[in-house]
């Protein structure tokens, strides 16, 4: 999922203020980009090299912001910079993450949160399965989970399209502080095959498995529970609801038991899993009942995986062996080493898969962590909330129907290579196991083979696929948006994959060169891929183009992008002018009103002429490009921009000063001022151009025509009237006419 936000901001206020810009992130996103307002591009750079970058620009005194994420399961981006009065400010934010199965639907996570009544608030989603898109919905995470209203839904055979644009009085049914909740987008793909879906495109390739229709398997499953003093009170409550729970969703055929622990280990069934009967599970409901809040590992090992078990006990069961271990702390009883925990518990589990979950903030996450990864589990955080119960029990509903065990998904050597984690301990119902990688040039097909154990036997598929030139050139859809293609997609999610890999294995080395050896890999991929990873950080310094407008003390004012002029109320000239800066433009004063207008010409300005009729020997001709200023008239004279430098003729004067600008005095009370806008990152909205400004207008003659007579002082009020009515007209027209401008600025 490839997911932007973009939030634009005016300031009404006569007065400067803070506008902050936050998003909530999932802890799996990447961010790719941040811009504010088209021109501060962030950066992402090594971490040393981010600091060091923004140390550097602190000490200069330029504007320099430093983002870096932290391993959290939702983290905050948030910048705030000061917007003059009347001014718009507008932030760009893109992130990127692999959106996980889970309960047979994939589920989209986003933030609304403005923290106001928003006026044009749109939330889109373009969803793309080639396979065939199931009930893509939208919802906000309440007891109905209905569709909000202003929620539109359409759907082709292989794209969907969910918009939700409330109105502001549906903001205010909701709060009348404006939203504050996630936006849900839950879908489910047509996946009929049984080996899955593999996509190849321009060298890189993607497998993403997730078979349906397979019986389930019976497990083995331990769950070890702290009750430590720290669980007294609402943790301990939270956890024997959800146990409750989800010992009645137990089958007949699974095998269970408990062990909780403090400073004693205390085992439900000495010695053994019992069958989940209605009798065993009634009686594990009263023990559940009766736990105290007042161990351990080693414990649930021996009951799923005994010494006289031997190798043979797994496939002549066909029970797949599970432990769910939940703590809100930190070893500190009895053997309290992180890697002697880690040495023993895997050697004690065997085949068993350990899930890990972090009972709030105080629990020991990493650890989980790495005891999960070393255990062919996984390690979540469960928060200490109103629906901690039910975050357990939803973890539980994902683990609890076992299809497949033992998977291997395997790419012939001669064909694949840099292939990420393709052997699997588990499959489990709803869930999808996804392994990507690279293709070597000159392959026609793609052999596919599958291994894994399913309730009953050993099963293998194998699957050739054919790749051809066209693979994924076609789009018939209309909602596939904006993003960057579906290779680009591909290529980029194998990049991602490898560098979560990476800093997995970097996560379980205990080896400081292999650390290294990991970090620089890790590194080196996320800057190649512009990723702002754990070993990246996102830094944001004000450019050098920028800082030529700095010092320039005139009438000229922030620019508010449209198609025709608009007054701007801010009375001076400020610093942070250049972030509105855009496409070629130029500003009228009108004097006589105290505003200005600002006009935004379509195309792109090359070069620009004046001519000034002095009645002496000759007229004067200026020509202004983006590399230098030419004056003819009596000769004639170059003047670089990057230099400074004045030449005066026939009484007109040209100025270009070390701030990338050039002063023009046609006579007095006419002064004209050119700046000269370079970008180091160019977009489609953001090219070089010249930028003109009258700066003095009080010459102009009663008879100057066009936009420069229009709005100069002698205009009078009427015809400002008529002009504003104008105005109105045409941004009317505009607004009709979707295609035109971006919706930010609309």
């Amino acid at each position: 999922a490839v997911t932007t936000v973009q939030s634009s901001v005016w300031n009404q206020l006569p007065i400067t203020k803070e506008a902050a810009f936050e998003v909530d992130l999932p802890s799996s996103a990447f961010i790719s980009n941040f811009t504010i307002g088209k021109v501060y591009v962030a950066q992402v750079k090594e971490r040393a090299a981010a600091r060091k970058m923004y140390d550097t620009a602190k000490k200069q005194g330029k504007t320099a912001g430093l983002v870096a994420t932290k391993s959290r399961e939702i983290e905050k981006f948030r910048v705030a910079v000061s917007v003059p009065s009347g001014a718009r400010v507008s932030f760009f934010l893109t992130y990127e993450e692999l959106l996980q199965r889970r309960l047979g639907r994939y589920e989209l996570t986003l933030g609304l949160r403005p923290g106001q009544l928003v006026q044009n608030l749109t939330l889109d989603v373009c969803i793309r399965e080639r396979t065939g898109i199931i009930q893509p919905h939208g919802m906000f995470p309440t007891a109905n989970a209905d569709a909000p209203a202003s929620t539109h839904v359409e759907q082709s055979p292989e794209c969907a399209r969910v918009r939700y644009t409330p109105t502001l009085n549906q903001q205010k049914s909701i709060s009348s502080n404006g939203l504050n909740a996630d936006f849900i987008i839950q879908y489910d793909v047509d996946l009929k095959d049984l080996i899955g879906d593999v996509q190849v495109y321009d060298g890189y390739f993607v497998h993403y498995f997730a078979p349906r229709g397979l019986p389930v398997v019976p497990k083995d499953v331990i769950f070890v529970i702290d009750v430590s003093s720290s669980m007294i009170g609402n943790k301990i409550k939270q956890t024997k609801q959800a146990m409750s729970t989800i010992l009645g969703d137990l089958r007949e055929g699974d095998h269970f038991n408990i062990i909780t622990f403090s400073d004693k280990v205390h085992t439900w069934k000495k010695g053994k899993t019992v069958r989940a009967t209605r009798q065993n599970v009634w009686e594990a409901k009263e023990f559940v009942k009766r736990i105290i809040a007042e161990g351990s590992l080693l414990s649930a090992a021996q009951l799923v995986n005994p010494p006289s078990s031997g190798p043979s006990r797994r496939t002549s069961s066909h029970r797949v062996p599970l432990v769910i271990f939940l703590t809100d702390g930190e070893a500190t009883i009895g053997v309290t080493s992180s890697e002697t925990i880690l040495s023993n518990a895997k050697k004690a589990l065997g085949s068993a898969s350990l899930f890990g979950l972090a009972f709030g903030d105080d629990a020991d996450f990493l650890l989980l962590k790495r005891l999960a990864l070393e255990n062919r589990g996984v390690a979540r955080m469960v928060y200490e909330d109103a629906d901690a119960a039910l975050q357990l029990k939803d973890f539980y509903d994902e683990v609890a129907s076992p299809l497949l065990s033992d998977i291997q998904l395997s790419y012939l050597d001669d064909q694949a290579f840099d292939v990420t984690r393709s052997l699997f301990p588990n499959y489990f119902q709803g869930s999808e196991l996804v392994v990507t990688g690279r293709v070597k040039t000159g392959v026609k097909d793609l052999k596919v083979l599958v291994s894994a154990i399913d309730s009953k036997q050993q099963m293998k598929l194998e699957n050739d696929v054919f790749i051809s030139q066209e693979n994924g050139t076609t789009d018939s859809l209309e909602c596939s948006g904006d993003l960057e293609g579906i290779s680009s997609f591909v290529h980029r999610l194998w990049a991602y994959f490898t560098i979560k890999e990476l800093l997995l294995a970097k996560l379980n080395s205990t080896d400081p060169a292999t650390q290294k050896l990991l970090t620089d890999k890790a590194t080196n991929l996320s800057l190649k891929y512009n990723f702002v990873t754990p070993v990246t950080s996102l830094v944001v310094v004000k450019p050098d183009e920028d800082e030529a407008t700095q010092n320039v003390s005139s009438s000229i004012q922030i620019q508010r992008r449209g198609k025709t002029g608009f007054p701007l109320y801010n009375k001076r000239f400020v610093s942070q002018s250049a972030i509105f800066d855009g496409d070629p433009h130029f500003v009228v004063q009108l004097a006589k009103l105290h505003q200005n207008l600002c006009f935004t010409v379509d195309g792109r300005a090359n070069d620009l002429t004046i001519s000034a009729v002095t009645g002496n020997s000759g007229d004067i001709m200026i020509t202004l490009t983006l590399d230098a200023v030419v004056l003819e008239g009596e000769g004639r004279d170059t003047l670089p921009i990057n230099q400074q430098g004045s030449v005066t003729r026939q009484g007109v004067t040209v100025t270009v000063d070390n701030h990338q600008s050039c002063w023009i005095e046609l006579a007095e009370g006419v002064q004209f001022l050119v700046l000269f806008h370079h970008y180091k990152h160019p977009s489609y909205l953001q090219l070089a151009h010249l930028g003109f400004y009258i700066t003095d207008g009080r010459g102009l003659s009663d008879s100057t025509q066009g936009l420069l007579g229009a709005y100069t002082e002698a205009s009078t009020e009427n015809e400002y009237v008529v002009l504003a009515i104008k105005r109105a007209y045409l941004l009317n027209q505009v607004s009709k006419n979707n295609n035109r401008i971006p919706q930010i600025y609309r």
